[in-house]
This record gives C-alpha cells, structure tokens and sequence, in this order.
C-alpha cells in the first residue's frame, strides 16, 4: 500500500477490486433470487424483497456506491422479473406489484448509500489515526535526539520510509550545511544548490514541481518553527515523479512541524547546557580567584624568601629546589585561572571552511565532518582555546598528555602532522596551524564566529 492509499481519506478502491466485489454482490443476488424461488410458496412477496437488501449492503460496504446502485438495479429487475405478474417478464400488471418494486428500488438505494457513506466514514477515521500514529512515531523517536545530527538522521530514516524517496536534510547556514542524507552520498547537481538555499532563504518549496524553479531533482521544504527557518529537507524519487502530492501534503507539513519542534528544543537545551556551565565556569573562577589570598600569597612569600637565601648563599640548593616547585604550583595556578574564562567553548573558531566547534566537541570542513582522533582533538581544541597566540611545546604536551611527558616533543610532532594531513589545504604549506620555530604552535584564525 502507498502512501497515499494509507494517509488519503476517502481513498477509493482499485478498479479491480471494485470489479470483484460487483460479481460477488451479482452473485449474492442470483443466491437471493434462488433462495426467493425456493421460499415464495410459503412466506409471499414481503420476506423475498428482504433477501436483495444484503448484497446491496455488502456491495456498498466492499466496492462503493455506484456498483452498489447497480446491484440495486439488478435486484429490482431480478424480484420484478421473477416474483411480480406477469412472471418471467418486465411488466407489471398489478398496483400493488408496482409499489412493491419501487419500496424495494428506494430501500436498495437508500441502504446503498448509507453504506458507502459509512464506508467513507470508516475510511476517514482509519486515515486520520495512520497520519496521527505516523505524526506520533516520529515525535516519539525524537525525545531522545539531543541535538540536530542525530534528529536529521531520525528525520531522513522516516521520510526516506514513509514517501519512498531520496532524503537530504540540511542546516540553514550559509551555505547550507548537509547534516543527513539517504542514501549517503546525494548528487547535488548546481541547480538544487540553488533551489536548496532560496527554499531555506525564501521560506517556501522549490524544486522538483515548482513552476517557477530551474529543472531539479529534488523538491526542499523549509522546516520552519517560531518564525524561523532551523533546516530545510529535500526529497527526490528514483523514477523522476514529485516525491509529494496533494494527498500527502499535509502528512509532510505536520512531519516537518514535529521536525522544528525537535529542533527549537535542542537548540533551547543547548543553550541552558551552555548558560549552565558558564555559570559553573564563574562560580569556579571565583573561588580559585578568592584562593588566591590563601594559596599564592604564602607561595610568593616562600619564594621571596628562599630568593633571599640564595643571593647571600648561592650554592643553596634547597632554596633553589623550593622556588623550582613553588614557582611550577604558580604557574599550575594561571593556568588553570586562563582555562576557567567564562564562555571561550561556546563561540566556533572558523578559518575559511574550517569550523571548530569546541562546545560540542566537533570539527567539520567544507560542511564535512572531519574525524579526529582523542589526542589529535585535543591539541586543535588547545591551540584553538588561544587562537593567535604561540603555544610552547611544554605548554601542549602538558595540557595533552601530562606533565610526565612535557620533554616528548615527537608525541607533539606526529598529532601536529596529522592534523595537517586532514586540515590544511597544502599540508606542505601550512597556513592553518603554524610552526615558531623553537617556541611551539600558533593556530592562524583570521575570523571569530558570533
């Protein structure tokens, strides 16, 4: 069954099931007619004409009201035929037998169409509770998306199913990022680049159907929620047909709605996710800056003094030795104080098609996700912490792998060169990640996301 068939009321049977159940209502009608001959004797006219209304009724109920209407025709002329005078022909010689067949004609046509009009009533109810579990089984798969990734994919899996078409999903960015897709990698020719950005601009279909559109495969729809334009998503069929009709128009529009919904509420959740740990980030500032008087103070005064010793005894290695660990205690203190400034993970670090988002831990190019490994991720997600800025070699080591390793510079070297690899344009010519020779590694972003 198609969608249509599913989601359509009133949806009508094929021509040849309707063909079918029309013999089978003129079957039960020369049944009718038999079982009348048989009875006619002993019960009289009034119960025969009882016999013709059941498959009136079945004929409407399987096949609809016009082969319903043709049986009733076809058990008026059958009882007038072979139970009014004169029998076995079409006249009728008595009033009484006139307005016999014609309460018969009426009740056949009557009963006819209530049927079908319960029929089509049936009908509606079905449809609309297929829409409503449809709508419902989409919302239900949605609860636990958490963020837009992973509702495209939910999205694109259902659309892909429910319309029997090809799906692309995308983010409304500039340009348009491409978020999910079935089957996995869409030809996206010029033309529905274009019409992916004017749905997502314009707010409206395009593609595939739409008049005033370039030829294109694909048909986008805006996923619109709070007066917003959060995605578009674009459906194409393999044979070349409009993937939506008018019948399944709506059924899209309240899939599309249940989508926008999924994607204000991730969009909200992220947002006090991140106005929580800002928070946290403050409250921790604060108390590592209100440590300060407690835990600096005494270490400043150890290393004043221990300075003191040395200069009237220089060759005092324990006082040297305490202002080595002190002063290592400090600079753990600023680091950690640099680390803690509120909001630094939640603006995206881009450079050209390069976008770093250290919030959600994520790094795409050109709109693709680029998979990086833990340590790999973790010396982009320092450099891009103090984009612009040299980091020392200890500096990274340390912030990556720990202070027991600060001294293992080919570590540092082997993740530097494979972020090349998979970031720069030239990887022999880097531009992105920058080498200050005997100092350590500068990330060069031109441009801060807002």
């Amino acid at each position: 069954m198609t969608i249509t068939e599913r989601f359509s009321p009133g949806t009508s049977p094929s021509t040849g099931s309707r063909a079918l159940a029309l013999a089978f209502g003129i079957l039960l009608t020369l049944i009718a007619t038999l079982a009348g001959m048989l009875l006619a004797p002993g019960w009289g006219k009034a119960a025969i004409v009882l016999l013709y209304l059941p498959p009136v009724l079945l004929t409407a109920r399987y096949a609809g009201l016009g082969p319903a209407l043709a049986v009733s025709v076809l058990a008026t002329l059958a009882f007038n035929f072979f139970f009014t005078e004169p029998y076995h022909t079409l006249r009728i010689s008595t009033p009484s037998d006139v307005l016999t067949v014609a309460a018969l004609f009426l009740v056949a046509v009557v009963t006819s169409q209530l049927a079908s009009s319960m029929r089509k009533q049936a009908q509606l109810a079905a449809a609309s509770a297929a829409r409503n579990a449809t709508i419902a089984g989409l919302a239900r798969r949605l609860i636990p998306c958490t963020d837009r990734d992973s509702i495209a994919e939910v999205v694109s899996e259902d659309l892909a199913r429910l319309f029997d078409c090809h799906v692309v999903f995308a983010a409304a960015e500039d340009p348009p990022a491409l978020l999910a897709a079935l089957p996995p990698m869409p030809a996206l020719a010029p033309n529905d680049h274009a019409a992916l950005a004017t749905a997502i601009a314009q707010e409206r279909v395009t593609g595939r159907g739409m008049l005033d559109a370039s030829p294109t495969d694909w048909q986008f729809h805006p996923v619109v929620g709070q007066g917003k334009v959060h995605a578009a998503v674009g459906l194409a069929r393999p044979d070349g047909r409009s993937p939506v009709t008018e019948a399944n128009r709506e059924l899209l529009g309240n899939l599309l709605d249940q989508t926008a919904l999924a994607l204000e509420r991730a969009r909200l959740e992220a947002e006090a996710a991140a106005g929580i740990a800002a928070k946290e980030r403050d409250r921790m500032r604060a108390v590592l800056l209100a440590s300060i008087g407690e835990d600096v103070k005494p270490r400043l005064h150890v290393i004043q003094t221990a300075a003191k010793t040395l200069r009237r005894d220089p060759g005092d290695r324990d006082a040297a030795s305490t202002i080595a660990t002190e002063t290592a205690m400090l600079q753990r203190y600023i680091d950690t104080l640099v680390d803690l400034s509120p909001g630094d993970d939640l603006q995206p670090v881009i450079s050209g098609h390069l976008v770093i988002d250290l919030f959600r831990h994520r790094v795409t190019r050109a709109g693709e996700v680029v998979h990086l490994t833990p340590k790999e991720y973790s010396v982009l997600a320092e450099l891009a912490r103090h984009s612009g800025r040299v980091l020392s070699h200890r500096h990274l080591l340390r912030a990556v792998w720990g202070p027991a390793h600060e001294d293992h510079i080919d570590y540092l070297r082997v993740a530097i060169r494979a972020l090349r690899q998979k970031l720069e344009e030239d990887p022999a010519a880097p531009a992105l990640i920058q080498n200050e020779p005997a100092l350590g590694y500068r990330l060069s972003v031109p441009d801060m996301a807002a």
